[in-house]
């Protein structure tokens, strides 16, 4: 997608033909919305539940307004997209898609959601955006069409992600991104000169993963539905399964040790798979990739040390279990093979910082991201070091990359308002009668796109279905704000955005 808009400052006010682009793209992510809701669809006729007419009717509902949208602006997208468009499009373009997702949900015949404006929309924008926090329980006996959307819902936010990160977010220089900008552009357009080559690539590693993790699932103890279900919410580190119990639900340990790989395949940058698809061997060498695999190796070992010294598991259950659930938490994903806050408080402790972390930049985890903290440390250490040496001269690096001054301010300033959006969804929480940790822990997974929180009510052994209709609507905002990296949804409130 082509953005023609420079940095330095805004262009005009977006017209009423300024507007015809970021409508012909909502159109088009609707029709393909429309499309997914055929395969639930004939997933409950198949197994014959009667929840087929949700789909089939949130289907045409979704048809209409998409193919309206595409038939009266075709050809608005010749000429690129400009700064505001690149703003406006991004939260509207996944609010439209979080409206629409939430109807099969609210017509469903299941009476968990049934009828429920709240629910629906909260599991809606859950699947979405891949948090994987949920409100339905019993999802043991839920109807297969809910479970395969609540997983299509995802396995498309997954690839959404991916294209925002890589396309939007580096060209509109938030929180950092624009540090991605040649590198996911220069590097893989050499390999690959065609932008359509590229997205072609993309595209076809994101299925083929999640065909291969399809297989490893089916070969190791699912069934062929839990196995494409939990493929496509694994490659996009979503969470959504199709048990109360999470992974807990098999005991199988191969299961455990490949669910794990494959959450690590989805938090690596996506565009890395592109260069070593074109040749470039050496590409998963990435800086972020070493950081994290540094940084989850130390996290795991610790954890599996408490756990067995504790006498909790022997040796290998201690290193299996840990390393899901670290990886889960850490990647965002969300699953559990047991419940982890049962282990102590300072693991719990330990557990609620994970949340924070993220994976990489251009894949399909959330949170904070590798990228982000590595750039605060490097920021820090040349602070120090001018404390120390007033008159010396220490660049500030990022690999062989300069960081300069609007990286690394935009770094900063994400981290504030990030905090303060935290604080602020925690406060609100709190309004609504409940408890801090259930409160801290819920702001934490929703603004980090996590999944579970802590505590008895929230935590991995419970959901969000007894929460206040209030709170659900509040934690929805959040986590809308921190899939698309809060300043592309907060900016649309300055007044000066609108006036020019």
């Amino acid at each position: 997608m082509k953005i023609a808009a420079k940095k330095a400052s805004l262009p005009r006010p977006i017209s009423a033909q300024g507007f015809k682009p970021v409508a012909y793209f909502c159109g088009i992510v609707l029709l393909a919305t429309a499309t997914m809701m055929a395969f639930p669809m004939l997933a409950d006729l198949y197994f014959g539940n009667e929840d087929w007419k949700a789909f089939a009717f949130a289907g045409v509902l979704t048809f209409i307004p998409g193919m309206s949208l595409v038939y009266f602006t075709k050809g608005s997208l010749k000429a690129g997209l400009g700064l505001r468009q690149a703003f406006l499009l991004t939260p509207l373009s996944w609010l439209a898609v979080s409206i629409f997702s939430a109807i099969p949900f609210y017509l469903s015949d299941y009476g968990i959601v049934r009828g429920s404006l709240a629910d629906s929309f909260f599991e809606a924008v859950s699947g979405i955006t891949t948090t994987g926090a949920t409100v339905i329980s019993g999802l043991n006996a839920a109807p297969p069409g809910m479970l395969l959307w609540r997983a299509l819902l995802q396995w498309m936010g997954g690839i959404g992600i991916i294209a925002t990160a890589i396309a939007i977010l580096p060209a509109l220089g938030i929180g950092g991104m624009q540090l991605f900008r040649t590198e996911s552009s220069d590097r893989s357009e050499k390999a690959m000169p065609r932008v359509r080559q590229i997205a072609a690539t993309l595209g076809k590693t994101y299925l083929g993963l999640t065909v291969l993790a399809v297989l490893v699932y089916w070969a190791t103890g699912m069934r062929i539905f839990d196995a494409i279900a939990h493929a496509m919410t694994s490659i996009a580190t979503g969470g959504y399964s199709t048990s109360d119990a999470s992974f807990g639900q098999w005991e199988s340990n191969g299961i455990q040790w490949f669910a794990t790989l494959f959450m690590l395949s989805g938090t690596i940058p996506f565009v890395l798979y592109v260069r070593f698809i074109a040749g470039d061997r050496r590409a998963f060498l990435d800086r972020q990739i070493r950081t994290l695999a540094v940084f989850l190796a130390v996290t795991i070992t610790l954890i599996a040390g408490w756990l067995f010294s504790s006498g909790t598991y022997a040796l290998e259950p201690a290193f299996r279990h840990a390393a899901f659930n670290v990886v889960s938490v850490v990647t965002t994903t969300g699953y559990a093979t047991t419940d982890y806050t049962l282990w102590g408080n300072a693991l719990v402790g330990v557990f609620f910082g994970l949340t924070f972390v993220g994976g990489c930049t251009g894949s399909t985890s959330g949170g904070i991201k590798i990228f982000r903290f590595e750039v605060l440390a490097i920021m820090l250490k040349a602070h120090f070091m001018r404390l120390i040496y007033p008159r010396g001269v220490f660049p500030r690096y990022y690999g062989d990359r300069k960081l300069d001054d609007d990286v690394v301010g935009s770094v900063v300033a994400f981290f504030a308002v990030f905090f303060l959006a935290y604080s602020a969804l925690t406060v609100g929480l709190m309004g609504f009668g409940l408890d801090f940790l259930t409160s801290a822990s819920g702001a934490a997974t929703a603004v980090a796109n996590v999944g579970p929180g802590l505590g008895d009510t929230i935590g991995p052994a419970g959901n969000f279905g007894s929460l206040p209709d209030g709170a659900k609507w509040l934690l929805s905002l959040g986590m809308l704000l921190g899939r698309l990296e809060l300043f592309t949804v907060l900016i649309l409130f300055v007044p000066r955005f609108w006036r020019g």
